[in-house]
């Protein structure tokens, strides 16, 4: 009779907490999921919840190496994807473990999202968060010299955007050259007409539609981009990433495109994480394209 207390006990533990993982958003199920492959000790958080600007959604976390040196650090500003209807900067710190251990200074933003806003609120916060971390990021131990911007699906379109268009960042008194290079995984560049609800949702009321395409800003001065893509991938279609490689590149700038096969929408941020950092080399090509950006 023991016996089977005891198994009861333990069957209803695990069922408990199956219950709770399963309930998790997505993002933080990986996060989660991460942790237990991760050596937490070797991560820390130098910043938590710090604004970069009044609005609401406006803070962001920063993340280093637990054994980091004096000497200043090159500095990725990582932006979360959700549609840009969804997403929170505490389910994505597997993403920063993974820069964080590669030596990079990790920013993690939250952005307003649909439907307290619209297009071009996700921007303009992008911009704030840029601005604020050139500003402060030298406190934290960052390299205001080395500013990478990346992002995921929405958060790729977020990391464009202010990269292109000169104008998010020249509002605030920058310019976009203070970002070295630009990091774009199964990003929407060349999205219109507008065919998902989320598009129509967040952009569908754009005065003039034209403006929210990045592929319409591609320029020979743009900082580089690195942009990827999974073959597999049916709900941001690699031609996203194809075109604007191909005009930047056309138009004199630098860009380079990389297709992971076998790779879905998913799978391509899922592969910065330790659990299936095997299934495709996003870390490591992502991380060289930024080394070739600070050697130049």
């Amino acid at each position: 009779m023991r016996w089977i207390i005891i198994f009861t006990v333990i069957f209803a533990a695990l069922g408990a907490a199956y219950l709770w993982f399963t309930s998790l958003p997505s993002a933080k199920q990986l996060d989660t999921a991460d942790s237990f492959f991760s050596n937490e000790a070797s991560y820390k958080q130098v910043a938590d919840n710090i604004a970069y600007s009044e609005n609401d959604r406006n803070d962001l976390d920063i993340w280093d190496a637990e054994n980091s040196t004096n000497a200043p650090k090159p500095v990725l500003i990582f932006f979360y994807g959700g549609s840009w209807n969804s997403g929170e900067k505490d389910h994505y710190s597997f993403a920063a473990k993974a820069y964080a251990a590669r030596g990079f200074l990790v920013v993690l933003p939250n952005y307003r999202l649909y439907p307290a806003t619209v297009f071009p609120a996700m921007i303009e916060d992008s911009a704030a968060a840029i601005a604020w971390t050139h500003d402060n990021i030298a406190d934290y131990g960052g390299d205001p010299d080395n500013i990478f911007v990346a992002g995921h699906s929405a958060g790729a379109y977020n990391a464009v955007m202010p990269a292109l268009d000169p104008q998010w960042l020249g509002r605030l008194g920058k310019d976009n050259n203070i970002i070295k290079g630009v990091v774009g995984l199964a990003g929407p560049y060349d999205f219109y007409p507008f065919s998902s609800d989320a598009a129509k949702a967040s952009f569908g009321k754009a005065s003039r539609p034209e403006t929210t395409q990045p592929i319409n800003y591609a320029h020979p001065r743009t900082p580089p981009l690195w942009l990827a893509s999974g073959d597999k991938d049916t709900l941001v279609e690699p031609r996203n990433s194809k075109s604007l490689t191909k005009k930047t590149n056309e138009l004199g700038g630098s860009a380079k495109y990389t297709e992971y096969k076998g790779i879905d929408h998913y799978q391509i941020v899922m592969a910065l994480s330790r659990p299936f950092r095997g299934q495709a080399s996003v870390l490591d090509d992502s991380v060289a394209f930024m080394r070739e950006q600070m050697d130049q």
